[in-house]
């Protein structure tokens, strides 16, 4: 099935946790998986697969099964992105069990978190207990990366992340604005101190 068709069926079941009606763009998976380099203990967690656009682009730079995990909430994408990605560890889960999901994986310390959630749609309960789970693989080191669409990055929730993140791990590096996306989106990054 064709990727922007597929997306769209899955933003269409359940707005709140895919957040989007257009997989990301390759310019802005690009700028997602930029100076990335998964190994066995460097493991790289993806959160929000989705249909595999980025996911496409953390493969190109060296993940494989004993350093990648996804987690995708939507068995349907999970299905599909086994078929697509065979080689890699891609489960059907919810990134508020992410620090129990890695203990289950028995893959090495993380080095990359790679959260393609939609935090501003998100409750803010659930938002909190992901914030918690993420806080728990946070070692000094690892490297938090997601994206913020240009159009929400003022909203509350949006600020409120990131208020969040920088009085854990200090202000985040923030990419130029990626114009080649819909919509267009920002990525920002923190590293675990």
């Amino acid at each position: 099935m064709n990727e922007n068709i597929q997306f769209f069926q899955a933003f269409l079941k359940n707005p709140t946790s895919v957040g989007s009606i257009a997989p990301s763009s390759p310019e802005l998976a690009r700028a997602m998986v930029k100076g990335i380099e998964p190994g066995p203990e460097n493991v790289v967690l993806e959160l929000g697969v989705g249909t595999g656009a980025i996911t496409k682009q953390l493969r190109n730079a060296g993940a494989n099964s004993e350093n990648y995990l996804g987690i995708e909430i939507d068995p349907s994408l999970v299905r599909s992105l086994r078929g697509s990605f065979h080689e890699l560890n891609i489960v059907t889960g919810d990134a508020t069990s992410l620090a129990e999901i890695h203990r289950r994986s028995g893959l090495g310390r993380v080095g990359y978190i790679v959260c393609c959630l939609p935090f501003v749609s998100l409750p803010n309960e659930v938002g909190g207990k992901i914030l918690g789970e993420v806080e728990k693989l946070m070692t000094e080191g690892c490297m938090f990366r997601m994206y913020q669409y240009a159009h929400g990055y003022y909203s509350p929730s949006a600020i409120k992340l990131r208020d969040f993140m920088r009085k854990r791990y200090g202000r985040s590096r923030r990419s130029p604005l990626i114009v080649k996306n819909i919509p267009p989106a920002y990525t920002l990054t923190w590293f675990g101190r």
